[in-house]
């Protein structure tokens, strides 16, 4: 067969070969085209183009196979191009294994191989009991998520727990946080960076189970003099806001571990927050998240940029690849690769290790302007109050009282359930309670939403409808 005076050949054969290098590993790939071969780089960016056809070096072209562009489309957009083979990270492992898994000729070096194996014995991770100094007992699924850290710290990997809400994603890093610290001889802090309303939750959780463990609350207008005393705290505890504003300062510190909680704060890799976690100098790296996709893979993409740089190779090649809804290769590939980086169990599945109910009491704070509301009207019904206590006694000024103690608790609420604001304005508890509902709906979980004011479940409602 010949075309506009070319021999055409057939893609017929490919043999790979995998060297390993001190934090890289390099491969090697052969290409027969029953005579006529092409620089192997060469016929990746074609498949990633997708091109059907390539020239070969005696002048002839070479039809790419269908399948060769299912299968290894992804490959140019993960590694980089050297002369004659491709370099991928170390990280990319687990990557490389699933993408060579269904070739029936490839050669790996020990050192390879030895480090595919172990990934893919994941599922058999021992689980680590409690460090010295943790108050209270783990449940075993959450021991195995402390096991599952530790298997990702002797790679110096990063990885991603997604355990539904309520199984105590939190408790399991802190016993973490804790067990690094008994191992290690050079003590530094930690950076634990989360939503502003999980700010009080995390210093409760710390008191309560690692008490040990020294904690700095990193923000507010006097956070500056607070850089010099890192060093003498294990976990620095700070938010996403103060993050972005204070990146200049915090990006010159060597932490031991960045953790991000609630990481789909990331999901968009081109926003500031996003950019400023990448940043962050330290040691290892975690996240935590109830929904690490929340919209599409791509969400992925910039929260494991962030766990382990360059993974996932060029971002629009990874959208490219992996995007697509019947791109199902590719999907598969990328499932098998990350399968190590990302712990999920759910509620069904360690139902039997749960108690019948568990309560958790999370603690808001006011914004500027509701807090602004909610001291001038506790100042006023106090000296309102303590005069007409004086004058007519308690017992008859009982239905002032709880009057007063009705309109904070409405103030509390929301500024609208007190002809204040406007039922679009945000409030501490609706900027808490709207993240947790659609973390819940994610799971795939029912939620009951219980309010005192009707008027309050009527605000709730809107901002669902939106």
């Amino acid at each position: 067969v010949r075309a506009d005076g070319k021999q055409v050949r057939e893609g017929q054969d490919l043999r790979f070969q995998v060297k390993s290098g001190i934090d890289w590993f390099e491969l090697h790939g052969n290409v027969d085209f029953g005579g006529g071969t092409v620089a192997f780089p060469e016929l990746l960016a074609a498949l990633s183009r997708g091109d059907q056809t390539i020239v070969l070096d005696d002048g002839s072209l070479g039809i790419l196979p269908e399948e060769w562009i299912r299968q290894f489309g992804m490959l140019s957009g993960l590694a980089l191009n050297e002369e004659d083979h491709l370099r991928f990270s170390a990280v990319q492992v687990g990557l490389l294994d699933a993408l060579l898994s269904t070739q029936t000729s490839v050669d790996y070096d020990e050192k390879f191989e030895a480090i595919r194996q172990r990934l893919r014995d994941f599922n058999g991770i021992d689980a680590v009991k409690e460090p010295e100094g943790f108050q209270g007992s783990l449940r075993e699924y959450q021991r195995e998520g402390v096991g599952w850290m530790r298997f990702l710290e002797d790679f110096n990997f990063g990885g991603c727990l997604a355990d539904d809400m309520g199984l105590g994603k939190t408790i399991q890093v802190l016993a973490f946080l804790l067990d690094r610290v008994r191992r290690r001889k050079i003590r530094r802090p930690s950076l634990v960076v989360v939503p502003k309303s999980l700010l009080f939750n995390w210093r409760q959780e710390s008191e309560k189970f690692a008490p040990v463990l020294r904690v700095l609350e990193y923000s507010g207008i006097d956070r500056a003099g607070m850089r010099d005393t890192f060093t003498k705290n294990d976990i620095i505890l700070t938010t996403y806001g103060t993050l972005r504003r204070d990146i200049l300062a915090l990006k010159d510190t060597l932490f031991d571990c960045v953790v991000l909680d609630e990481a789909q704060a990331i999901k968009n890799s081109a926003s500031q927050v996003a950019k400023a976690t990448r940043l962050l100098r330290c040691e290892h790296r975690m996240a935590l998240s109830g929904t690490p996709i929340e919209n599409h893979l791509g969400d992925l993409c910039s929260i494991f940029e962030f766990l382990n740089p360059g993974m996932l190779g060029r971002s629009a090649a990874f959208r490219l690849h992996a995007t697509e809804p019947e791109n199902r290769e590719s999907r598969r590939i990328l499932a098998e690769g990350l399968r190590p980086f990302i712990l999920r169990r759910t509620k069904r599945g360690v139902a039997s290790e749960l108690p019948e109910k568990s309560e958790q009491t999370i603690y808001c704070e006011m914004g500027e302007d509701q807090q602004r509301l909610y001291n001038q009207m506790r100042d006023h019904f106090r000296e309102s109050l303590l005069g007409q206590i004086e004058e007519q006694g308690l017992a008859r000024s009982k239905m002032h009282v709880l009057e007063a103690l009705l309109r904070l608790r409405q103030a509390a609420c929301h500024p609208a359930l007190l002809d204040k604001g406007t039922v679009e304005e945000s409030s501490a508890k609706l900027d808490a309670l709207l993240p947790q509902i659609q973390e819940l709906l994610e799971e795939g979980h029912k939620t009951l939403i219980f309010s005192q004011f009707t008027s309050m479940l009527a605000i709730v409602k809107q901002h669902l409808d939106k």
